[in-house]
């Protein structure tokens, strides 16, 4: 099983996981339960499965369990309170919930970019940080942006906006980003005093066509 989510790619043949391009450091254990939330999406498999999978004969707490968990969620860039990738089912268990292809996948699809002002900035498949930071993949050198101030995630079908819990807020076209917000062609989006129009299209053989 060779897939990708975000901006990672999870190899069963190899046994790697890659997040922007560059090798993660994942133990077996964790290794394998990202397996299978993954094989199981998206659906929810209940903690003692989960327990009996990765412990098989081996008495653990929920609290080896739950540090997995975390372990995994560090090294996709997961958040447990907004997470976008895995979900917690409260007093069962686990469920993964982004959206997973074929790593091939990537060669086609979405083909997305930021405009601001005189600049067009392409953007990846998988995670796009914008702000300050320099090295941000849209880097808006502005005060009043801060340094990890939002993020776009580029699947294969769609795109989706994110602000990082920045201090002058994400809006897309006028209205602040509260949660995750899906992108369409021609959105305008607004972060610090930096006004931005997100384009996408989609390949299609050897021609592209404006995504909506």
């Amino acid at each position: 099983m060779r897939v990708a989510f975000g901006d990672c790619v999870l190899d069963s043949g190899t046994r790697e996981l890659s997040r922007g391009g560059k090798g993660v450091h994942l133990e077996p254990k964790a290794f394998a339960l990202l397996e299978l939330l993954i094989a199981a999406r998206p659906e929810a498999i209940s903690k003692s499965k989960l327990q009996d999978a990765l412990w098989p004969k081996t008495y653990v707490s929920e609290r080896s369990l739950a540090r997995l968990i975390g372990d995994l969620r560090s090294a996709i860039g997961d958040r447990a309170e907004r997470s976008l990738f895995i979900r917690t089912v409260h007093r069962f268990g686990y469920a993964f919930t982004g959206e997973v292809t074929s790593d091939s996948a990537r060669e086609s699809g979405l083909r997305c970019r930021i405009v601001w002002g005189d600049h067009e900035i392409a953007l990846a498949a998988g995670e796009n940080v914008l702000g300050r930071d320099p090295e941000a993949s849209v880097w808006i050198d502005l005060d009043s942006v801060s340094r990890r101030h939002a993020r776009i995630v580029v699947g294969e079908e769609a795109a989706t906006l994110e602000d990082l819990r920045s201090k002058n807020g994400t809006f897309l076209d006028g209205q602040k980003l509260t949660s995750p917000a899906r992108l369409s062609n021609g959105n305008r989006i607004k972060i610090g005093a930096a006004s931005l129009v997100f384009r996408c299209s989609r390949k299609m053989g050897t021609t592209r066509t404006e995504a909506v």
